[in-house]
């Protein structure tokens, strides 16, 4: 029986919107039509014409506008229409007042890093990272028995990839995700990781650069 190899790919480097904010949409809509710079628009093309991401079966992505984008790219190489569920996508950061108290004297500037010393965290709207975790095991369980044997890539987002590998990996001095013992991941934007299952059991996570 052929192994499931699944392409988890974070989505290429969004734009840094400094400007002026003249509207009504709330903090996590505009979190979801962030879009990809002209540089990650670029780095997404230059991701689909990877080797591994030839001849895919199947690709999913999160419904957020910069996973789309990024996805439609390995979507064209491949031929393929790409798939869209809710569970992949990034966790809710929800009350920016509540969330700036967490990170205040914090040695990070990176909210996701600190969620992974503290996984229960969340703001009063918000989710934690084992909330997140949770979820996208639950995408997980069903795709590698819908798909078994497929190769498939999976776009998400930063944060919510981190908190599934907690699933494998521990969180170093450095707060970085260590696979096997000794393989530091770094989740960039954007990010190649290829995982191995034998049946639902993972055998091999690596890097590709």
């Amino acid at each position: 029986m052929k192994d499931t190899i699944v392409y988890l790919i974070r989505h290429a480097e969004t734009v840094d919107e400094n400007g002026t904010r003249n509207t009504s949409e709330d903090s996590q809509l505009i979190n979801e039509k962030e879009i990809l710079s002209v540089e990650g628009e670029e780095q997404a093309k230059r991701l689909s014409e990877n080797e591994e991401l030839q001849n895919l079966d199947v690709i999913w992505s999160s419904s957020y506008t910069r996973a789309k984008a990024t996805a439609k790219y390995i979507a064209n190489v491949n031929d393929l229409p790409f798939n869209l569920d809710n569970n992949l996508s990034e966790r809710k950061l929800g009350n920016l007042k509540e969330l700036g108290e967490f990170m205040k004297d914090k040695n990070t500037r990176d909210p996701s890093q600190e969620q992974l010393l503290d996984r229960t965290f969340r703001t009063s709207d918000g989710e934690s990272a084992e909330q997140t975790r949770e979820r996208m095991n639950k995408f997980f369980d069903k795709i590698l028995k819908e798909y078994e044997g497929k190769r498939i890539a999976v776009i998400s987002h930063g944060g919510s990839i981190k908190f599934f590998l907690l699933n494998w990996c521990t969180v170093n001095e450095n707060v970085k995700l260590v696979y096997n013992e000794n393989t530091i991941l770094n989740i960039k934007s954007p990010c190649l990781l290829k995982l191995t299952f034998r049946k639902n059991e993972l055998i091999n996570l690596e890097q590709i650069d």
